[in-house]
């Protein structure tokens, strides 16, 4: 017992002499052996188990400080550079180092003791010298630690922490084995017990517990921190240690995002360390060292000399690498995390190792083992959790900041590259290297451990499974390496199939693109079935595609879930029948299983995580290509002062790509002077511009400017903001200059018509304003800067003659707001050159003449001939199809403020939301009906009715309308199938952990064959369930997706045209895009995994509550905890993913627009701020993008320890049921056990994935239900075949409006029109002309009274069947892309023929026939490839195909030239002599020949006459006439 040991000290003292002096060290190294190892009957096989004191008093004493001083170097390295200011000095302080002076005293006292002892002459053995010194000057290093702490700001030490924990820790056993000891002394009546060191020893416990209580405390934040400023700073600054640890700081979001959805302001700032300020500034300042190692050729070698260096000296020229200044600006943070992931590999096999099995199988073993096991295996959980979290926040966050830093590195470097290097990669490649390139990093990175990772878990799995089974692991090897190429060509298939369904989905979203945006004509033509069949036929061979790749999916996934149990059947048949001595007992079986477990994952990361390489390193070479180009060099203008009065002296001589475009230029402008550059098109004149703001390459000579530069570009460059933002440009506002500026630059009318005056938001690239519009905002900006020198590159191209006039007489010119400032302009406008001081001729990149004008007009050389041409110019021009933008200076341009006005009211209604550019552009020339100011919608909108549709839970309607799409029936069988396929896992487990049981015969087990068999079979059932399941899964999704869209498109044709005036195409469009992407591909995947893993978890609790009945107990708090975990992560993460996603894109609009504006943000010197925009927009992006990765920890080390409770209690309860159990069963349950963790943590995830995306279904049934115009065809009421044989229209009445709520636009119009009759209708914009034809398709249905045609009441028929007996000629020509016969005729009703003759009569014959394809010619989207002209003439030879009773003619206003108008006039009088023709017009001329004439106004008929008698009677149209000059 205890007491032999106890006084063999002082026998020992005797012999001592005899002994080396090691030996003598502690009693003996012999005897340590002896007590500790073979005498396991005092330490292991009692019922109450102690350690010798002699381990107590050496190894016990020695493991905290040995842990101490050899993380003192690291930390104390770590202090120095981490320096937050002092703590004042707390009372939590003060007690810490009390207490930690009292420890050094007592561990000392010990020490004197001893010597008092030796004095004594009772010479106690060396430890109780050694042990005390060591133990002693720990505690003083452990005290002076928390003041340097202190000192250096540390809030809370997990160093010491950790010291504490493992002293408590250490002193337990000795702590007992004392009690023990005392108990059994007085027993025996031993008065003799060594008193001293025992009170010593029970002072020391009670301090360091007191001190590992007080370490657990935070201190206050340092004093002299630098202030911070911010409203809401992040808790983890200031967070203790195991707050960090566990990530409780996060707490207080989850529980905010409970209550309700976060919004932008809760979130907290970022730290310091993860602001793009900082970490650009690291990664740019590596960058820059890499470049400066990496000397840069000079670039004037000639090409032989060049190849004869690169022969000579490889290794000197080589590329700057990017990839060392991303190691050396991040990896070292990245190192801890991997640290951290080392650990985590090596806890996770201790688990299989710690044998609980083999304890139940020894009847006879102490109970305390079981129940050390129980709780080892507890800790081993626990602490793998944290060190995996740990490592994954590391990892994460490392990904966060590499994004940041290549974003803002890309960033600042396409504010300098040259034009020429610009040239060489588009916008949208930039914007890719920065949203994808950099995101790809960002995925890399939390999985690079697994590199080495893997290999690592690889290497030990098959060494521990080596020892278990020797080596019949290889077969259970070979099976799983033979599943990875398996895998990989399941892989590289899919990949095919999803780039083939990309395809057919491009073209899908491309096709409903353009029919809602030119869905008025549909309705119009009545074409709807045919484009709904076209779009059908697209999704059809879409879905086709996605169910071949849902077989490989599932095919894929029965692999993954077969592969842990084909592994292990091969290794188990293999192991029995090699050998009949080879016997599977439980220990063997389930410690295999969970190693397999362990194998699984590394086996399938490592061709991920290496394909993820292979696309990450494309990704750094295009990155680190574009970081390489040209810079601009800043000194290629000098700003200084020059000679006096004059102000740019340039002459240069100067060049781009080796051919100079500009030649010895010699050019003086004094200040305040205005000189005028002119040339014909291409002669270098914005070359010359891009000279003097130093944009181009400087071949020789030297360029000046003195003092501050304003810029005008030809193509306005306009931001995404307000329009006075865009005006100010960052400059101080004052309102009595800006309103100067407004005037001079003509812009007060426009402010006028803009939704909200100078605080319209402008759409990117001012998509909402006209081509004039944009060009008068960027002079404004120039002329609000107020700068020395203004260089305006043809600003008053794009504006109107009397627009440009104003401009000039205002701004630029000699009595201009510019005037005393230094303005070069260049133009094309003749009229403005007599008023100039000097004029500059170019001609091919020289001067070719300069001075005033009357000089060169006497020279009589170029610029006279120039003049001469131009004016010939404006003659022919007169002709050409004359578009809003190509207003230069030609008569029929339709006034620029009266177009603006029509294309914002398209915008308006657009809500201000433009996605699609192009049917925004097609739309600008459609007749808007000014009857209906669509009322100011206010402008957050959109935002308010998105979110309504997604915040809070999900409702369950949701989850049954999918499955009624899916059908009921087959979410049955799934359910079913997946009870299978569980009960066929459990099954095989059941019957493996039967087999372990079986009892050994002459050390062998019988009937192993069978056993095998039973083994199999279960285990390929389970498989082939799972495929059966998957299957069925998809088809099911294929379904849903197939039905969900089909209504989708066929309510969308259906509805009412009203719906498309006031919803925003984008917001459509993402129904059909994003919406049904998520249905088609998202939603099915996340069920599968959703039930994959409630299943796994439902049968885990199954088979623990099997075997162990106690377990039940723990089960209800274990899954209310697990409950609330999960409600609290799902509301959070979901509104946090949410808030990542809506802050992300801004990013990537704003750097698009500013690379396509760097030459003006560096002309006004605005670099810096708009880096700073970018910064300010990537950090509120990582605002919300850092809580949601937390968010994933907290839930991932919470959810886990749920787990980790459940291999406890399993173990626990099987030790404590040890006598009724067998090892067969506990082997189950435990390795059951040890997988939920997984299962638990993932079936969150497909929780919230599943709650995040099912929204889908929601928003698309939305659009599927609303309301929906009348029938196409009603039964019974179909009109005869020839109707309308006479053409008759009567209007009774009649009273109509836009839509509910709004004014009427006809009020009670009554007219009749006779068949064969030629109707002009007229009247002032907004009297209702457009309004009363859309009246007669019914695309606006009656308020009151009626429409009848030859007698038939409109309002009775299928709108299908009045739509095709009508035709119109709309004022927009909108053709679709597709051939030009699928134009013309889209239902194939006509022959060739008829449509040639078409083609003919319409004036396009000679066109069509000139292309090669012929009929088959393909029209651009939109119809972009044929000009305007042509457009119309299509519209008209579709009205000649068609060819019924009464036609519709609304006439175009500016879109054709006078010639085309000629000719479809001309048609329509011969070709539709005996038909009713109404036309709206514009141009009076056109209809003064018509049988009578039509005046509305104000939606009612004002008069109607024949054109004679109107212009006899002196009304409304006489008026008209005489304004047109025809009365």
């Amino acid at each position: 017992g205890p007491s032999f040991y106890l006084f063999q000290q002082n026998l020992d003292t005797t012999s001592s002499s005899r002994c080396s002096s090691w030996q003598r060290f502690c009693l003996s190294v012999n005897k340590l052996l002896l007590s500790f190892f073979q005498d396991s009957n005092l330490s292991v096989h009692t019922d109450n188990p102690d350690l010798t004191p002699c381990f107590q008093n050496t190894v016990l004493a020695w493991i905290p400080s040995i842990y101490l001083w050899s993380a003192l170097p690291f930390y104390l390295l770590y202090l120095k550079h981490n320096k937050r200011g002092y703590i004042v000095l707390s009372v939590l302080s003060r007690f810490k180092t009390l207490f930690g002076v009292l420890l050094w005293c007592v561990s000392w006292a010990d020490l004197f003791y001893s010597f008092h002892e030796l004095l004594q002459n009772r010479t106690p053995p060396p430890v109780y010298f050694v042990t005390p010194l060591i133990v002693g000057i720990t505690m003083l290093l452990a005290t002076l630690l928390i003041q340097y702490e202190r000192l250096r700001g540390v809030q809370s030490s997990g160093v010491l922490i950790i010291f504490w924990f493992l002293s408590v820790l250490c002193a337990v056993g000795p702590f007992r084995s004392k009690i023990m000891t005392t108990a059994y002394l007085k027993d025996i009546k031993v008065i003799a017990s060594p008193q001293f060191r025992f009170t010593t020893f029970y002072i020391y416990f009670a301090l360091i517990i007191m001190e590992l209580i007080l370490s657990c405390f935070k201190e206050k934040p340092p004093f002299f921190s630098p202030v911070s400023t911010d409203s809401n700073p992040c808790p983890e600054l200031t967070s203790g240690f195991l707050s960090r640890l566990t990530f409780w700081w996060f707490t207080s979001m989850a529980i905010l995002g409970y209550k309700r959805p976060i919004e932008d302001k809760d979130l907290w700032s970022l730290n310091e360390d993860d602001t793009s300020k900082a970490i650009v500034q690291q990664l740019t300042k590596e960058w820059d060292k890499e470049k400066a190692k990496c000397p840069t050729a000079p670039k004037k070698q000639q090409q032989f000399e060049e190849a004869e260096v690169l022969i000579r000296d490889k290794k000197h020229n080589r590329k700057p690498s990017f990839l060392k200044a991303l190691l050396r600006t991040f990896g070292a943070y990245f190192l801890i995390g991997s640290f951290f992931k080392l650990i985590q590999d090596l806890l996770a096999f201790v688990n299989p190792q710690l044998a609980l099995i083999g304890f139940i199988k020894n009847k006879d073993a102490p109970a305390w083992w079981g129940f050390l096991i129980a709780a080892l295996m507890f800790i081993c959980a626990v602490l793998q959790t944290l060190m995996l979290h740990q490592h994954f926040q590391y990892s994460f966050v490392t990904g966060m900041r590499l994004r940041t830093g290549i974003t803002g590195v890309i960033y600042r470097k396409s504010l300098v590259i040259t034009n020429s290097a610009k040239r060489s990669s588009t916008v949208g490649e930039i914007v890719n290297l920065m949203s994808v390139d950099a995101q790809r990093f960002m995925d890399l990175v939390a999985f690079l451990n697994m590199l080495w990772s893997a290999p690592l878990q690889i290497f030990l799995a098959l060494y521990f499974l080596w020892q278990t089974l020797g080596p019949s692991v290889l077969a259970g090897v070979a099976v799983m390496v033979l599943l990875i190429p398996f895998n990989a060509a399941i892989a590289m298939k899919t990949r095919a199939f999803q780039v083939e369904q990309m395809r057919y989905k491009d073209s899908r979203i491309k096709l409903m693109n353009e029919i809602l945006g030119g869905i008025k004509v549909l309705k119009l033509y009545a074409w709807e079935p045919s484009f709904s069949e076209k779009v059908l036929e697209i999704r059809k061979n879409e879905l086709r595609v996605l169910k071949k790749s849902a077989y490989l999916n599932s095919l894929s996934s029965f692999a993954w879930i077969s592969a842990p149990f084909l592994v292990a059947l091969t290794t188990f048949a293999v192991y029995v029948s090699v050998d009949e001595k080879n016997i599977l007992d439980a220990e063997k079986a389930f410690v295999s299983l969970s190693l397999f477990n362990i194998l699984k994952f590394p086996l399938s990361m490592l061709p991920q995580v290496i394909s993820y390489i292979v696309q990450t390193s494309v990704s750094l070479k295009r990155i680190q290509q574009f970081l390489s180009h040209d810079e601009l060099d800043p000194n290629s203008v000098e700003t200084k002062v020059i000679a006096p009065g004059k102000d740019m002296s340039i002459s240069l001589n100067y060049a781009n790509k080796k051919t100079p475009i500009l030649y010895f230029i010699n050019l003086l402008v004094p200040t305040g002077a205005l000189v005028a550059v002119v040339g014909h098109v291409g002669c270098g004149k914005s070359s010359l511009m891009s000279a003097l703001l130093g944009e181009m390459e400087k071949l020789e000579g030297e360029v000046a400017v003195k003092g501050s530069v304003a810029y005008v570009p030809q193509q306005a460059w306009i931001q995404n903001a307000t329009l006075k933002d865009n005006i100010l440009f960052g400059q101080a506002p004052n309102e009595q200059k800006y309103q100067n500026v407004l005037e001079a630059c003509a812009l007060k009318t426009d402010l006028e018509v803009l939704p909200g005056g100078d605080q319209t938001e402008i759409g990117e690239k001012g998509i909402n304003l006209s081509g004039g519009q944009r060009q008068r905002v960027s002079l404004a900006r120039a002329v609000y800067s107020n700068s020395d020198i203004y260089l305006l590159d043809d600003p008053l191209s794009a504006v109107d003659s009397h627009v440009a006039r104003h401009i000039f007489d205002k701004v630029i010119g000699p009595d201009g707001v510019l005037k005393g400032k230094t303005r070069i302009l260049v133009t094309h406008g003749i009229s403005f050159l007599p008023q100039v001081d000097h004029i500059v001729v170019l001609g091919d990149g020289k001067i070719s003449e300069m001075g005033s004008y009357q000089d060169l007009l006497k020279q009589n050389k170029a610029f006279a001939e120039f003049l001469r041409n131009y004016a010939l110019d404006e003659d022919i021009r007169e002709d050409e199809p004359t578009g809003i933008d190509s207003a230069k200076i030609c008569p029929f341009s339709p006034n620029d403020s009266f177009v603006s006005t029509r294309q914002l009211s398209v915008i308006s209604s657009e809500g201000g939301e433009c996605p699609n550019k192009m049917s925004t552009k097609r739309r600008v020339c459609e007749k808007k009906p000014a009857e209906s100011p669509l009322p100011r919608r206010n402008p957050n909108e959109k935002l308010i009715q998105a979110e309504t549709a997604e915040t809070g839970t999900v409702k369950l309607t949701v989850f049954w309308q999918y499955m009624k799409a899916v059908g009921p029936v087959i979410c049955f069988v799934i359910c079913f199938l997946y009870c299978c396929q569980n009960a066929a896992a459990i099954g095989a487990n059941v019957w493996l952990s039967d087999w372990t049981n079986e009892p050994v015969i002459n050390g062998t087990q019988h009937n192993t064959a069978m056993r095998i068999g039973v083994y199999a079979a279960l285990g390929l059932l389970q498989g082939l369930i799972v495929l059966i399941t998957s299957f069925t899964l998809a088809m099911g999704g294929i379904k849903a997706a197939r039905s969900l869209h089909a209504a989708l498109l066929e309510n969308k044709f259906h509805t009412p045209q009203s719906f498309y005036d006031t919803t925003p195409t984008g917001r459509i469009i993402n129904r059909f895009s994003k919406d049904i992407y998520v249905i088609d591909e998202v939603i099915p995947p996340s069920i599968l995994m959703f039930l994959g893993t409630f299943f796994t978890s439902l049968s885990t609790m199954i088979v623990i509550i099997a075997s162990t009945p106690l377990f039940a107990v723990v089960i209800v708090p274990l899954a209310i905890v697990y409950f609330f975990v999960q409600r609290f992560y799902v509301a959070t993460s979901r509104q946090l993913k949410r808030l990542e996603s809506v802050s992300r894109s801004p990013i990537y609009s704003h750097f698009s627009e500013t690379v396509s504006g760097t030459s003006v943000i560096r002309a006004y010197g605005r670099v810096k701020s708009f880096i700073d925009i970018s910064d300010q927009k990537i950090d509120e992006n990582q605002k919300s993008h850092y809580p949601g990765i937390v968010s994933n920890r907290w839930l991932g080390i919470r959810v886990e320890f749920v787990g980790n409770c459940i291999v406890l209690f399993a173990a626990l309860f099987a030790v404590i049921g040890k006598n009724s159990l067998n090892p067969g069963l506990v082997g189950l349950s435990v390795s059951y056990a040890l997988q939920v963790t997984l299962s638990l943590n993932f079936m969150v995830r497909a929780t919230s994935e599943l709650e995040t995306n099912i929204v889908a279904v929601e928003r698309i049934k939305e659009y599927s239900e609303t309301e929906t115009e009348a029938p196409w065809a009603i039964e019974g009421k179909s009109p005869p075949q020839d109707w309308p044989s006479k053409g008759e229209v009567e209007f009774v009445n009649y009273s109509a409006r836009y839509r509910k709520g709004l004014d009427l636009v006809l009020k009670g119009l009554n007219l009749q029109v006779h068949g064969g009759e030629k109707i002009g209708i007229v009247g002032r914009t907004g009297a209702g002309k457009s309004s009363m034809t859309l009246c007669l398709f019914r695309i606006l249905e009656a308020a009151k009274g009626e429409i009848k045609i030859d007698g038939v009441k409109i309002a009775e028929i299928g709108l299908h069947d009045l739509r095709s007996r009508l035709t119109i000629i709309p004022q927009d020509p909108v053709l679709f892309s597709g051939t030009l016969r699928m134009n013309l005729d889209p239902f194939n009703k006509y022959s060739d023929e008829e449509i040639w003759k078409a083609l003919e009569l319409s004036h396009l014959k000679t066109f069509v026939s000139s292309q090669p394809s012929m009929l088959e010619y393909e029209c651009s989207e939109g119809g972009e490839n044929l000009s305007v002209g042509q457009r119309q003439l299509v519209c008209l030879a579709r009205a000649l195909l068609r060819k019924t009773r009464i036609l519709i003619l609304d006439e175009a206003t500016a879109a054709i030239d006078l010639e085309t108008d000629g000719l479809i006039q001309m048609t329509i009088r011969t070709q539709f002599e005996d038909c009713t023709v109404l036309t709206i017009a514009h141009r009076l001329n056109t209809i003064m020949d018509y049988t009578r004439v039509l005046v509305l106004d104000n939606g009612t008929v004002a008069e109607f006459d024949t054109p004679a008698n109107l212009i006899a009677s002196k009304g409304i149209f006489y008026s008209m006439a005489k304004d047109a000059g025809l009365a």
